[in-house]
């Protein structure tokens, strides 16, 4: 399983601007760029996972350890 390396503010954020723009997906039905929005898949699910690749690369942790 993947090591837990997102704390609790920034998973938040990640799952608020993942829903928000999931949710600007469908409501801008007439966009020319509308699949963009699917981008926020991504903050989402690393923020419901707490658990980012790229914080794993570079060696950012912003979970507290117990």
């Amino acid at each position: 399983m993947l090591k837990k390396n997102v704390g609790g503010i920034d998973r938040v954020l990640r799952i608020v601007v993942g829903l928000a723009l999931i949710l600007g997906f469908f409501m801008n039905a007439d966009a020319s760029l509308r699949w963009l929005y699917l981008i926020g898949i991504i903050p989402l699910v690393t923020g419901l996972m707490s658990s980012c690749p790229l914080y794993s690369i570079f060696g950012i942790n912003t979970c507290k350890m117990k």
